[in-house]
């Protein structure tokens, strides 16, 4: 049993220790506040940890969230996080046929290589100056917007002021973003390879008119002020396990199987009710700090809860004794499978798949993302492991909405997972099934997780890995200072169902320690 403060009184209780609630923990802590963080498994991290999935076999996976762009430089200096991020090699590549021959397209580091890549695929380079000027205009939103996010909540105009372009404006903020996808790019997998951006947990169209898309694009491009996704040395765990050893070190109590059931609020003093497996207690606190989804909140307030998002996304981690030899010969297995290996992503496959899924039927064509976490960072594997070349796989569905899975998740899911490495299969000159490792029982080494597995694993409403549709990241009505308040003004949301939430940033809860802190100041 974790030791609590012997009067049960904290300046902050914090519920949920995935990885907001710890950078949350560690800066209020740091700032001399007592806190005390309930989390209800047996460990802390939430999405953002690391596993060994696959019974007897030495290979630690980010098994649910796997990449970081969106966590500021700022939380790790200010917190003195032991932590190393590295780069991908190679952005992406793109399987493809072209005139009968397998052929696709490769963004690597080098600017040659890719630009011979685009003469490659579409005949000239017209569309390599395209995607170049694209991608320079959001590389220039992405270092004005990045910094903001962990400053209070901007006006909509004062965000507008601070991009200073208005074609950007329009482009990414008020046209959908197929719009700006089919005025720049004629190439179909050009075009799709793009549009993957605007659809990674988000279920909608190009042309949807909520743009909830373009919300999803925003939030993949500006990540660090360059839009890169980088690969977590040792894996998700060990971003999760510094900021759980800043927070202790700092004074915060984590206390593990502890979990919150009630909150009670008269706005300045609150009391968050808990159990554990040997008991029920209470814990009061000047503000309390809430890291789960919207939805967990009002259950913990009494409050109505809003509608959930429902998720759409696949996730499926793999083992593999070798990376499979490609159709396309000219790609090494190294460097194609090294950053986002696309399938199935055209932009017209795009389209089709989600007609489909919006009128209840699995995608034919399923799409679907895979890279090799193993190639960038070899720690995730034992020794022997990597001796003998064996490599993950991570596999990220699209247009998969909770909804298709209702009726019967397992026959689905093995319906879907089949159909998805089908089109996989479809770009190698090796079946995958010959490159799967087994686990100590003989078992390949592979797990598929549906919306609903994730809803019921992680409590991620409809299995949504945003807890809900992410939020432009500017004030809106009823959005408070930071983007964290609730209608307790004591209670604050920090997961990632506040504003400027979603992917793992730690962004909501540095500033619901921030907005706990400036109270103390008035």
């Amino acid at each position: 049993m974790t030791a609590l403060h012997p009067s049960g009184t904290y300046d902050a209780v914090i519920v949920g220790g995935g990885h907001n609630g710890l950078v949350a923990a560690a800066y209020l802590a740091r700032a001399g506040r007592s806190v005390l963080l309930l989390e209800r498994l047996d460990h802390t991290g939430g999405a953002a940890v690391s596993t060994r999935p696959f019974n007897g076999v030495d290979a630690r996976l980010s098994r649910y969230s796997y990449l970081v762009s969106l966590l500021p430089q700022k939380i790790v200096t200010d917190l003195g996080l032991d932590f190393r991020l590295r780069t991908r090699t190679v952005s992406s590549y793109t399987p493809t046929e072209r005139d009968g021959r397998p052929t696709g397209l490769l963004v690597a580091g080098d600017e040659q290589r890719t630009r011979e890549a685009f003469v490659r695929l579409t005949g000239s380079d017209r569309e390599y100056e395209s995607w170049q000027r694209f991608h320079g205009m959001t590389g220039r939103v992405a270092r004005r917007v990045f910094p903001t996010l962990t400053e209070p909540l901007p006006t909509r105009e004062e965000l507008r002021r601070t991009v200073d372009d208005e074609d950007a404006w329009r482009t990414l903020f008020e046209e959908p973003i197929g719009v700006a996808i089919e005025r720049h790019f004629s190439d179909d997998l050009v075009r799709g390879v793009v549009l993957t951006d605007a659809l990674i947990g988000t279920f909608a169209d190009a042309h949807d008119p909520s743009l909830k898309q373009n919300r999803c694009f925003l939030y993949h491009v500006i990540g660090g002020g360059t839009g890169a996704w980088d690969v977590p040395v040792g894996g998700m765990g060990a971003l999760t396990g510094a900021l759980a050893a800043a927070a202790r070190d700092a004074g915060a109590v984590l206390a593990t199987g502890h979990e919150a059931v009630r909150i009670d609020t008269d706005g300045t003093t609150a009391e968050v009710a808990y159990r554990t497996a040997d008991g029920e207690g209470v814990a009061a606190a000047r503000h309390v700090l809430v890291n789960a989804s919207p939805q967990e909140l009002a259950a913990l307030t009494g409050d109505t809860p809003p509608e959930p998002a429902e998720g759409a996304q696949l996730k499926v981690n793999m083992l593999l004794k070798r990376l499979p030899r490609l159709r396309d010969s000219s790609v090494d297995p190294r460097e194609a499978f090294a950053g986002t290996f696309h399938i199935a992503e055209g932009y017209q496959q795009l389209a089709a798949a989600h007609a489909q899924a919006a009128a209840g039927e699995l995608p034919a064509v399923p799409p679907s993302e895979i890279y090799c976490h193993s190639l960038t960072d070899p720690t995730i594997l034992g020794p022997d492991l990597a001796a003998q070349g064996y490599q993950t796989l991570t596999l990220f569905g699209l247009h998969t909405p909770a909804r298709l899975f209702q009726q019967d998740n397992e026959a689905v899911r093995e319906e879907l997972l089949k159909s998805t490495l089908a089109q996989l299969d479809a770009h190698l000159a090796e079946p995958l099934a010959d490159c799967l490792a087994t686990d100590a029982d003989g078992r390949p080494c592979l797990e598929a997780k549906t919306p609903l597995d994730l809803e019921r694993d992680l409590r991620l409403p409809g299995g949504n890995i945003f807890h809900r549709d992410l939020s432009w990241p500017h004030a809106q009505d009823g959005t408070g200072r930071w983007g964290v308040e609730t209608r307790h003004s004591n209670v604050l949301l920090c997961g990632a169902g506040a504003v400027r939430g979603g992917g793992v940033s730690g962004v909501p809860g540095h500033n619901a320690a921030m907005a706990v802190l400036e109270s103390a100041e008035d």
